[in-house]
């Protein structure tokens, strides 16, 4: 992926159905690449090349135990996804605000 900004990373890597579903399935908990596999209709080989997607996204990291890698939510990803909608959230917000107050003084004039 190119260099950018980790929330346009993570919405890039999330655009992709079954990395979503990676991911929703780690947000239940930790999980290796033969769990995750389980009832995808993907290898477990492209479940691993997607969850390289996610990593790189930094929406999830990996511990090793033993010869296993066990997969895990990042929270610094998933902030920094939360920052950049909460930003727009907030000027969505900050226009409804002025759309609803000029609504409001339109039909407060006589």
């Amino acid at each position: 992926m190119a260099n950018r900004n980790p929330a346009t990373l993570a919405l890039s890597a999330l655009g992709d159905g079954t990395r979503r579903s990676i991911f929703e399935r780690l947000t239940r908990g930790p999980a290796a690449v033969v769990d995750l596999a389980r009832g995808l209709p993907v290898s477990r080989p492209a479940v691993s090349q997607h969850l390289k997607v996610l990593k790189q996204a930094g929406l999830v990291r990996e511990v090793a135990d033993g010869t296993r890698r066990i997969y895990h939510v990042d929270p610094r990803g998933v902030g920094a996804l939360r920052d950049w909608l909460d930003q727009h959230w907030r000027g969505a917000l900050a226009a409804f605000q002025h759309y609803a107050d000029d609504i409001n003084d339109k039909e407060s004039s006589p």
